[in-house]
This record gives structure tokens, C-alpha cells and sequence, in this order.
């Protein structure tokens, strides 16, 4: 039976770069299957529009690159929020390996094949995170300083590690579809680090396999929350911190961390 990859978008008023979002998706290449599910919360701007010309390309079966063919679905409802959107498109999922990837994020060339390709290496890892560029709004790789940071931290990473500083790319990060029973979905009060909450329900049981590859772009601009929202992002970082370990010295660490990288984000912005 050959692999199945189930990607879920969840969206809001990204018409500017969701259409990019999805090429990046359809035009992966691979002797696998992709599930792609967009979960739109109802958007106002032309994001409807920009899916509905892509449910007529696959139509027409204008991406051949994937051998076994793409199934597509999307919706657009409103919804409670990113992390819900998250969670009905992965139960509605049914590939072996799931990743979310938001609206203003892109794959990179060869992501699903690099993905496929290590999980089918390594049949008994149950998650994979790799590189993952910063990108502005024209695509333009930044921050290449902050990039080299993460990965230098990605390269000798340790559970304890990521507990005080999370240098895992979402966009950049797999799991088998089996963990959802074990580790259960996102949680939906969270709305700016439900990943790391994630990261670190998986990782207290299962190391992830490390890939030294460049995977995706993760968008900053100037409405993301990356981009828009990062105090309150690092906020919650530390409050998702001391949810997952109760030693001093961890917490005292992660604050300092945030300070710094406060401090970084404010003379770089």
C-alpha cells in the first residue's frame, strides 16, 4: 500500500498568499498520495474564490506530479479559531502521516518527497521536524541569522532543550497519524503556540527523527502573528513551558530566552 500524506490549511482572510499555500502543496512530487484538506473560517476577501480555481485545476488534473493522484477537500465555516479549523481537518484525515500548514506558508521543493522518504527509512519514528526558511511577503529569504540559530539548536536538540527554547519549524514538522490516539488533537484554548504545546506532548514519549533539509517558509508579515503578534506568542511560550516541566531552573531559563529574543525581535522589526 503506498503512503498517504494528509495536509490540513487552515485559513482566514490570507487571500494575499494562500493561492501560493496551495501550488506549494500540489505541485510536490512522489510515488505517494496527498490528502489536502483547506479549512477556510469563513473568509471576507477573495480566499474562496482563489481555492474554488484550484479545486478546478486538480479537476482537470492539472498536477500530475503525484503518482497516486491528490484528494481535495475544503470548507469555508466559521470556526473558533486556527486550532479547531487544525483539528476538524485531521479528523477528517485518513493518510499515515498529517501536518498542518497555514495560509501564508509554503513547501519547499522535494518537502513530501524528503518526508515520505524518511519515514518510509524509519518505520518505527513517530515524528519528523526539519529546516525550515523565513521568508517576507516576496519570498525573499530573512532573518538568515535567527534561521542559523534555530538550526544550530535543531542539529543538538533534546527534549529538555525544547522545553526551554522552541526551535521546532511548524511547517517543517510530520507525525504519523497514529500519535492523534495517543497523544490526542491540538488544544483549542490555544491560539498562538498550540504547536509547542503539541511538540511537547509528543516529545515526552517519542524523540523525533532531526532532517537536515530545508522543508518550508514560514511567512513574517505584517497581519501574521509572527509578524504582528510576537509578545504575546513568546508570552504564551513560557506559560506552555512551565505546563510541561516543574523545575526553577527551566522556567528561570526559558524567561531569559524570551527576553533576549524580545529584545532581538524589537530592534530587527
Amino acid at each position: 500500500m503506498m503512503m498517504k500524506i494528509s495536509i490540513i490549511t487552515p485559513s482566514y482572510n490570507q487571500g494575499q498568499f494562500i493561492g501560493q499555500t496551495i501550488e506549494s502543496v500540489l505541485s510536490q512530487k512522489g510515488d505517494f498520495e496527498v490528502e489536502y484538506f483547506v479549512m477556510d473560517g469563513g473568509s471576507t476577501d477573495n480566499t474562496v474564490e482563489i481555492i474554488k480555481k484550484y479545486e478546478a485545476k486538480i479537476k482537470n488534473n492539472e498536477f500530475k506530479g503525484l503518482n497516486n493522484g491528490i484528494s481535495f477537500y475544503w470548507q469555508s465555516k466559521k470556526d473558533k479559531g486556527q486550532s479547531e479549523a487544525i483539528n476538524k481537518g485531521l479528523k477528517m484525515s485518513s493518510g499515515e502521516i498529517v501536518a498542518y500548514l497555514n495560509s501564508d506558508d509554503i513547501y519547499l521543493e522535494n518537502c513530501l518527497y524528503n518526508v515520505y522518504s524518511a519515514f518510509k527509512n524509519n518505520t518505527k519514528a513517530k515524528w519528523l521536524t526539519g529546516y525550515c526558511k523565513i521568508i517576507n511577503e516576496h519570498n525573499t529569504p530573512i532573518q538568515k541569522n535567527i534561521m542559523r540559530y534555530k538550526n544550530f539548536w535543531l542539529n543538538h536538540s533534546s527534549y529538555k532543550k525544547l522545553l526551554v527554547l522552541n526551535y521546532f519549524a511548524q511547517p517543517a514538522t510530520f507525525w504519523r497519524r497514529e500519535l492523534l490516539d495517543t497523544i490526542g488533537f491540538f488544544d483549542e484554548r490555544i491560539h498562538y503556540t498550540m504547536d509547542y504545546d503539541y511538540w511537547l506532548r509528543i516529545g515526552k514519549k517519542f524523540n523525533p527523527i532531526i532532517l537536515k533539509k530545508y522543508l518550508s517558509g514560514f511567512r513574517i508579515h505584517s497581519t501574521s502573528k509572527g509578524g504582528a503578534q510576537y509578545i504575546k506568542q513568546f508570552n504564551q511560550d513560557l506559560e506552555t513551558c512551565t505546563k510541561y516541566s516543574s523545575s526553577p531552573l527551566i522556567t528561570k531559563l526559558h524567561k531569559m530566552h524570551n527576553f533576549i529574543i524580545k529584545f532581538t525581535y524589537k530592534i530587527i522589526k
